[in-house]
């Protein structure tokens, strides 16, 4: 049998995130210096309006927003962070750090929210997992 990638094994953790929770429209892990290192569904170069996500622009933008929320959590003396949630008239965003990335996912207002996070939360303990085992 074939060795498997760690970029393919974190699709796989991606997309079964996305099969287990109705109304998440896209996720993304991105390292702690802004780089993109997966996403789900996977951008498509000739349309990136396809999957807003996958951009590289979005992966910098999280990584800014993620290391602003860190620092201003431990300015205020309120310890590591556990989860930022960003909500839109459109839709809501959920982060939650995965070892040396993190894990944004995208879902629909309408979705459930407690199986958001629960799953969400699931997979980024799994992409720590992931990324901190040798390869």
């Amino acid at each position: 049998m074939a060795q498997e990638y760690r970029s393919e094994i974190l699709e796989r953790t991606l997309k079964t995130l996305h099969i287990a929770v109705d109304g998440v429209k896209a996720s993304v892990i991105v390292n702690n210096d802004g780089l993109l290192v997966a996403a789900y569904p996977p951008g498509d170069e000739d349309n990136p309006h396809q999957n807003p996500t996958s951009s590289p622009q979005v992966a910098a933008m999280s990584s800014t927003i993620i290391s602003l929320a860190e620092r201003t959590l431990r300015r205020l003396a309120q310890g590591d962070l556990e989860r930022l949630l960003m909500e839109g008239e459109e839709g809501v965003i959920v982060v939650y750090p995965a070892g040396r990335a993190a894990l944004a996912v995208l879902a629909e207002k309408g979705a459930r929210f407690s199986q958001v996070l629960f799953a969400t939360r699931k997979a980024a303990a799994q992409v720590a997992e992931i990324l901190e085992s040798p390869r």
